[in-house]
Parts: C-alpha cells; sequence; structure tokens
C-alpha cells in the first residue's frame, strides 16, 4: 500500500472524532428541544422582542453550532468515545431537583449551601472543605444577586426571620 491510499482511507468520510459528533448531536437535540417548548411563544420584532425572540433564537444557534461540530468531527481527528460514568450527572441533577423542593421552605440561606454540598460530591477529587468554602461564597454571591440586586422575590430563611 502507497501513503496515497493510506490518505484516501483516512478521508472517505468516516467519522474522526466521534466525541465532537456526539457532543454535536447533543447539542442538536439540546436546541430542538428548546425550539419545541418555545415554539407557542411570540418572537415580536427586532424593536419590540416577544417572550419567544430569546429562547428561539439561542436554540437554533445551539442547534447550528451542534451542526458544525459534527462536520469538524468528520474533519479532524479528535477523541474516542469513552464509557460515562454515572457519578456526575446523578449529583448534579440531584443538587438541582434538591434545590427545588426545599427552596420555599428551607429559603435561599440554607437551600443554596445544600444544593452545592450535593453537587460538589460529583466528582471524586473535590475535598468537603473545598465544597464548604465554595458553598459559602457562592449562597453569599447569590443572596446579593438575586434578592438584593435584582430584587426577586425569594425567600431568605422562612423558618427564621419568617421571609
Amino acid at each position: 500500500m502507497s501513503n496515497n491510499d493510506n490518505v484516501q482511507k483516512e478521508n472517505d468520510g468516516s467519522m474522526r472524532a466521534p466525541r465532537t459528533v456526539g457532543a454535536g448531536l447533543f447539542m442538536i437535540l439540546v436546541g430542538l428541544f428548546a425550539l419545541y417548548h418555545s415554539w407557542g411563544l411570540t418572537t415580536g420584532t427586532t424593536r419590540q422582542l416577544g417572550p419567544g425572540m430569546i429562547p428561539q433564537s439561542l436554540s437554533v444557534l445551539l442547534a447550528i453550532c451542534g451542526g458544525l461540530l459534527i462536520v469538524e468531527g468528520f474533519v479532524t481527528r479528535g477523541e474516542k468515545l469513552e464509557a460515562w460514568k454515572i457519578r456526575g450527572p446523578l449529583f448534579i441533577l440531584g443538587a438541582v431537583v434538591i434545590f427545588g423542593l426545599v427552596i420555599k421552605p428551607l429559603g435561599l440561606l440554607l437551600a443554596a449551601p445544600i444544593a452545592m454540598g450535593i453537587g460538589g460530591l460529583a466528582s471524586s477529587e473535590t475535598r468537603p472543605r473545598e465544597i464548604a468554602i465554595f458553598a459559602v461564597v457562592m449562597t453569599a454571591f447569590c443572596l446579593g444577586l438575586f434578592k438584593y440586586a435584582l430584587s426577586l422575590p425569594i425567600p431568605l430563611a422562612p423558618w427564621l426571620i419568617g421571609y
């Protein structure tokens, strides 16, 4: 076999970066999911944006970026797909669900650090002290941003101060 034969085999249209193609497919699926669920919202005009303009525009852009990733996966070399570990997605999803369940009864002062503590367990490389410091700093940031800067009606500690 000559070098020309090897070059032709490499450029025969086969997938050269399965991980990139997988990421592109995932982005397209998320974009289509978001577009489907925002389809009923009116987009408005560029002068007067409707509630559907941003979600629909971003979902289309996400799907386009996913398509570009798929093309890149067939053109450039990349990493192969590996087996997925369930620990990360399980703890992150669990943290989001727990936050949603406890935000009203416990308030932001407890719900945020609880969710961040659960989310921190997603990696075996994190240490409890790091998680605790991160949870305290991020809770203070979220408190300042959502409660005071944006004035959102999020309960702080209804069990302690009533709101």
